[in-house]
């Protein structure tokens, strides 16, 4: 890009002279000149110029001197980086210059090999600065782009690498977790705009922070859906812990939320959460224009899967047995083996728990009816029923009753 620098002084001889000792790099288009008589008319050349890349200015000048002109052009937010000249015995007036930010000076009577080196100086420094602002412009970009998906801390790291370094597309062992809401569709259909809005947004907000405490990375937010993975971009060998500790975090706030909502009046669903372990395609999808770091495969789909079998099972968070496996001392208890929609295999499922809950005689007695369920025996029936009755707000226990009731036998549960 030609650099266009703004001579500034009142003397009429000197606007030919310029032009003529510097015609050879105008013609090469390497320079580019105009043209003021006093600071009042440089502003307002440079408010018709706002490209203007430097400033040469004579001190003495009418209506506005060099030393104000540099004063203004300093308290603009584009400060232009400007070239002091003054004769060699006001060396007073160049150092206050100096001092108030001037980026070098020349003496008169001007020497023209010296002030072309000067310029060469001082628009080489423009450039390095314009350089560093692009960059400096392209990281804030960048680091915008990464904090809607990773934590803070994350997010400054890929940005800083500046290669997107661990965000190219490849195969990786991940966990994942798929949240939703239950009757969210009927609250878009009944709230206020804005009140849905304002909803979402500390939802979605309040939930992205808990992934983030856990150094997790929002692969996506549909709506009122977040899907969450774990050792991706970087490596997490802890990664199916540290999805069930998300997890439970999650569940809780989203519990505090909904609870919160319902003393306001406003009927907000249960948060129903889904997580599985296993090679998904992990990377950023959003070609050169747009940042959209997120994974597919089957892993996913079976979280999504295991997020909607709560529906069925009346429970909150539903794990695979890949999850259970691999987290460190995992507490929960099984739910059985779900077929879930688009699966032919069973997989293997858990409710985790918290461990008040974990360590409560009421899941020994489920630990109990359930294993005379899983050896087919017809005790298992009357233990879920006296759970029940015991424990009227385990919906877990009561639907496995009811299939016991309607004639279902075993573990195994086809789920659409």
């Amino acid at each position: 890009m030609t650099p266009t620098i703004l001579f500034v002084d009142d003397e009429p001889d000197l606007e030919a002279l310029i032009l003529q000792k510097f015609r050879r790099q105008i013609r090469d288009g390497l320079v580019n000149f105009i043209f003021a008589r006093d600071g009042v008319e440089a502003l307002e050349s440079i408010e018709r110029n706002p490209g203007v890349d430097l400033v040469v200015s004579d001190i003495n000048m009418p209506r506005m001197d060099g030393l104000s002109l540099l004063a203004k052009l300093q308290e603009a937010e584009d400060k232009k980086s400007t070239i002091i000249v003054s004769a060699y015995g006001d060396m007073s007036n160049i150092r206050t210059a100096m001092n108030r930010g001037a980026f070098d000076f020349l003496t008169k009577p001007i020497d023209f090999i010296d002030l072309e080196t000067t310029i060469q100086k001082t628009v080489r420094h423009i450039e390095m600065l314009r350089e560093v602002r692009r960059r400096q412009m392209e990281a804030e970009r960048a680091h915008a782009a990464l904090s809607r998906h990773f934590s803070p801390e994350l997010a400054k790291r890929l940005a800083a690498s500046g290669e997107g370094e661990g965000i190219a597309v490849q195969w990786r062992d991940v966990a994942t977790i798929f949240t939703d809401i239950t009757g969210f569709t009927s609250l878009v259909e009944s709230a206020a705009p804005e009140t849905l809005g304002e909803l979402l947004n500390e939802y979605v907000g309040g939930m992205t922070e808990v992934v983030f405490a856990h150094e997790g990375t929002v692969a996506k937010i549909i709506g009122d859906a977040i899907q969450v993975l774990f050792n991706a971009p970087g490596d997490q060998p802890d990664y199916a812990t540290r999805a069930v500790a998300c997890a439970h975090d999650l569940d809780r706030w989203a519990q505090d939320f909904c609870a919160r909502q319902k003393a306001k009046g406003v009927n907000f669903g249960t948060t129903r959460i889904g997580i599985h372990a296993g090679p998904a395609l992990v990377g950023n999808f959003g070609g050169n224009r747009f940042f959209d770091y997120t994974a597919y495969g089957d892993t996913i789909n079976t979280a999504a899967r295991l997020e909607a079998a709560n529906k069925h099972l009346g429970t909150r968070i539903c794990v695979s047995a890949g999850i259970a496996e691999r987290a460190v001392n995992f507490q929960g208890r099984p739910v059985g083996e779900l077929v879930l929609r688009g699966r032919s295999e069973p997989l293997p499922a858990f409710e985790p728990l918290v461990q008040e809950k974990f360590e409560a005689p009421a899941t020994t007695q489920y630990f109990e009816a359930f294993a005379k369920m899983e050896a087919g025996d017809a005790a298992a029936m009357p233990a879920f029923a006296a759970l029940v009755g015991m424990h009227a707000d385990d919906p877990l226990a009561g639907f496995h009753l009811k299939r016991l009731l309607n004639g279902g036998k075993g573990i195994r549960m086809q789920l659409e």
